[in-house]
């Protein structure tokens, strides 16, 4: 089964309050699976005032119906983190990520999830010292996988990207780094798939082909992030009608290769990430161009698709 839901990163600064951002997720688009951003849960707070926080984003989302499927990491929090090239620094993430963690599990998640880890422009170009960044980066995920179980997390999961230093930018290359990073890991690593991801620049043409990526791990990937876009990546944008015109994202074609494909927890989640410039008129459309993409893909045919 596929369950509609989204991601809050288009609440951050806008519906800070958490009684606010639930009741617009439940009230306004009527949805109740939200993957939550790690920047509307100000973690940079002392851990008194982030305990209070959370309980009251818990507290909010009990009332108003709302469930938190997973975490992940937001437009703030993609640093180079765990693939940083100072150690003092990714130590400093890995601990981050275990309060996060902590977070996800205080607030119901299955999982947490992030991109794997962002190389330097300098790191990247270096064949040797990459490779190293690679295996750091995967050690300190092995550790987090470890931190993760013993808390109870049935999974970790992270994005591939779109450029080399991001990671995951290609089929092979993601296939790869998920075969290694499971490697040994205490917990299973599954994919956060995005509709619009993938390496401009590579010669294979299905690397940019959001049907060829879901073919291929469309079974390791219980959570997807669709948008609507073009075919020069310039989305983040709502399904309405103005951008469906000339859209590259065909939400039937989307459900047509994903129904036959089992997801690792016998469900998935399509989960919006919309971005909206701050911006007028952008700023004030996001409740009803969210809403009518809601509507867009409810009202898809045989879709088994449910909210």
């Amino acid at each position: 089964m596929h369950y509609l839901g989204i991601n809050t990163g288009f609440a951050v600064n806008r519906f800070s309050e958490p009684e606010e951002w639930t009741r617009i997720v439940s009230e306004e688009l009527g949805l109740r699976f939200v993957q939550l951003s790690a920047d509307l849960v100000p973690m940079g707070l002392p851990s008194e005032l982030l305990a209070k926080q959370v309980k009251k984003i818990d507290q909010a989302m009990s009332r108003y119906g709302i469930q938190a499927i997973g975490t992940f990491t937001g437009y703030f929090t993609r640093v180079n983190h765990l693939a940083h090239p100072d150690p003092d620094i990714r130590r400093y993430w890995v601990n981050w990520f275990k309060t996060f963690i902590d977070v996800s599990v205080d607030l119901g998640a299955e999982t947490m999830g992030s991109h794997f880890g962002i190389f330097t422009a300098k790191d990247n170009a270096d064949p040797q010292v990459r490779q190293l960044r690679r295996r750091q980066n995967i050690d300190a995920w092995h550790e987090l996988g470890d931190y993760a179980a013993q808390r109870g997390l049935k999974y970790l999961c992270w994005e591939p990207m779109s450029i080399s230093r991001e990671q995951g930018e290609t089929l092979k290359q993601t296939e790869q780094l998920q075969k290694d990073v499971n490697q040994n890991s205490a917990l299973p690593f599954y994919l956060c798939l995005d509709v619009d991801h993938g390496d401009l620049s590579s010669s294979n043409p299905d690397d940019t082909n959001p049907h060829a990526w879901l073919k291929e791990f469309g079974s390791q990937s219980p959570l997807i992030h669709i948008k609507q876009s073009r075919q020069n990546k310039g989305g983040h944008w709502p399904f309405t009608s103005e951008h469906n015109q000339d859209g590259k994202i065909i939400p039937s074609q989307i459900l047509e290769i994903l129904e036959p494909i089992p997801s690792p927890f016998g469900r998935r989640f399509l989960l919006f990430e919309l971005s909206f410039r701050e911006r007028e008129p952008a700023d004030s459309q996001v409740i009803p161009a969210t809403r009518e993409s809601v509507d867009y893909w409810l009202k898809l045919p045989k879709s088994r698709l449910s909210a």
